[in-house]
């Protein structure tokens, strides 16, 4: 049975975190430490001289790997294996597979189980290449209205704003998540339905708030005198309510061992990426991911950044107690991107048993937070440098622009102007400030690692949605706790379906304290 808590590394990192490094004396943070603590993999560095770590906290770490056999538990997921379930208590008891979606590359994956899931994910990329194909060979679409909520939303919208340099002239993108009728409605006066498509995305076939959408557009089609069938196409799991030829011009698959939060190389991503962006674009993203797949199955901690990335984040968040994490890129194409590790991270990682079913007596995951800089510098940076709580942070940056345009002002283009923020503010962090003046003291020692690629390409956004996945895995791993499920998400919907039977006049059966709060509706 592993037991984080009962680890021996667990007891060294204890002692270790009494007394960590103080980033602020003189000669603790120096060049040679930043050589020191720095690693590669898949076209990223990855800068860690800025965290309070030691060579002996990170030798502890590595032990705790070893000891909570994280590599071989990685391997079986992708090789996969069963790990999304609870010992003895009835759970989803499946594999998490998500790098089959992208494994059609060089060093495939030889478990006869990922094997046949890629064959079936490549069986619907061929299918998606056939139809986007016919779609634009007939000129039929312009736009595409995407709807989907959660992981049906956040990381296809993160990716498609990455990468929309690249959209294809005359091609408009629109997303509907929210069951919020305004939205809706906002999205459909921008439309001419005559040349849209629709993507309807739930896994089950049953979301509600995708449910509740798909009529409201299904109803404005034939208001237009337009056939659905001819604009709707689905993505779901085999079927499902959604998989009905009769009702749909294409439907495309997914499978339950491809968790919603990692759907996204799947044809969740597949689609609206293919049609905005073009099909090489979304395969040079499977080539990214699927790069920093295999960089995860190293077995040298050093060069496997998932792996350095998650013990890292261990280390800060179960022994130094820093209780949450700030994603901030320094790019705005991934003005999205901290939405989508938020939802990845936390709804994994939301969890207090073990896979046993024991309450667990450490932290597990921080919550995840973040904007763009240098936007967020002009915003909550006050707090990250003089506040109270110390708030770890995970910085994205590139050295080149994606599109190239640029304008050297004062000596400096833009995109060095934003490297040199980047790289302050990472200083800045660690090294503090003495002042006589109270007001102009900056504490320091706020710890800090950069993920650092020259350019964000398909290639390298596929890599870093890969690393973020496989570092959400690997501490999941160690922790001993299922980060493939999601139960926390069920209470509220049980909930709601109570409520709305009473709005709908469908239940007799009083629910007294929602129908208390009704009775607040009216003004």
């Amino acid at each position: 049975m592993h037991m984080f808590s009962q680890y021996h590394a667990t007891e060294k990192l204890k002692k270790l975190a009494q007394h960590p490094i103080d980033l602020t004396q003189p000669g603790s943070l120096t060049p040679e430490r930043i050589q020191k603590f720095s690693s590669a993999a898949c076209g990223f560095k990855f800068l860690y001289a800025t965290e309070r770590v030691t060579e002996h906290v990170m030798q502890s770490l590595t032990d705790l790997a070893r000891e909570s056999n994280a590599l071989n538990q990685m391997k079986q997921m992708q090789d996969g294996e069963v790990v999304n379930f609870i010992h003895n208590f009835p759970s989803e008891n499946r594999p998490a597979l998500h790098t089959a979606t992208r494994d059609f590359f060089e060093n495939q994956n030889p478990s006869e189980k990922a094997k046949e899931a890629a064959h079936l994910c490549l069986n619907e990329i061929n299918k998606l290449k056939a139809f986007m194909k016919t779609i634009e060979s007939e000129n039929r679409f312009t736009d595409l209205i995407m709807i989907g909520i959660g992981g049906s939303d956040l990381g296809p919208r993160a990716h498609f704003i990455a990468l929309q340099h690249l959209k294809k002239p005359n091609v408009n993108i629109h997303f509907i998540s929210n069951i919020d009728p305004d939205e809706t409605a906002l999205v459909l006066r921008s439309v001419n339905l005559k040349k849209t498509l629709v993507v309807i995305v739930s896994k089950t076939g049953t979301t509600l708030e995708t449910l509740t959408n798909e009529a409201i557009v299904r109803n404005r089609l034939e208001q237009e005198k337009l056939d659905p069938a001819k604009h709707i196409v689905t993505i779901s799991m085999p079927g499902s309510p959604l998989d009905n030829p009769e009702k749909y011009l294409e439907r495309f698959y997914i499978w339950d061992w491809i968790g919603g939060r990692f759907s996204t190389t799947a044809m969740v991503g597949g689609v609206l990426l293919s049609f905005a962006l073009g099909f090489d674009v979304y395969w040079e993203f499977l080539r990214g991911a699927n790069c920093m797949d295999k960089a995860t199955l190293n077995m040298d901690v050093k060069q496997n950044l998932p792996l350095l990335g998650a013990l890292i984040g261990i280390w800060n968040r179960n022994f130094l107690h820093y209780p949450t994490l700030a994603i901030i890129p320094y790019s705005q194409a991934l003005t999205r991107y901290p939405a989508h590790i938020q939802q990845l991270d936390m709804e994994s990682h939301g969890k207090r048993i073990d896979i046993y079913g024991n309450t667990v007596n450490y932290e597990t995951g921080p919550v995840i937070w973040g904007e763009p800089g240098t936007n967020a510098q002009h915003s909550f940076f006050q707090l990250l440098h003089q506040g109270t709580d110390v708030v770890p942070v995970e910085f994205i940056g590139f050295t080149e622009s994606q599109t190239g345009e640029d304008f050297k002002f004062e000596g400096t283009t833009s995109q060095e102007k934003l490297l040199a923020n980047l790289f302050a503010q990472n200083l800045a962090l660690a090294l503090g400030q003495k002042n006589d003046n109270p007001n102009k003291v900056f504490p320091g020692n706020r710890p800090s690692h950069i993920l650092l690629a020259k350019q964000l390409t398909p290639f390298t956004l596929g890599c870093l949605l890969s690393y973020f996945e496989h570092k959400i895995a690997f501490q999941g791993f160690i922790w001993n706790i299922n980060s493939f499920d999601q139960e926390g998400v069920q209470l509220g919907k049980v909930t709601a379906n109570k409520i709305i039977a009473r709005l709908a006049n469908k239940s007799s059966e009083p629910y007294p304290l929602g129908d208390a709060l009704l009775a607040n509706l009216e003004f």
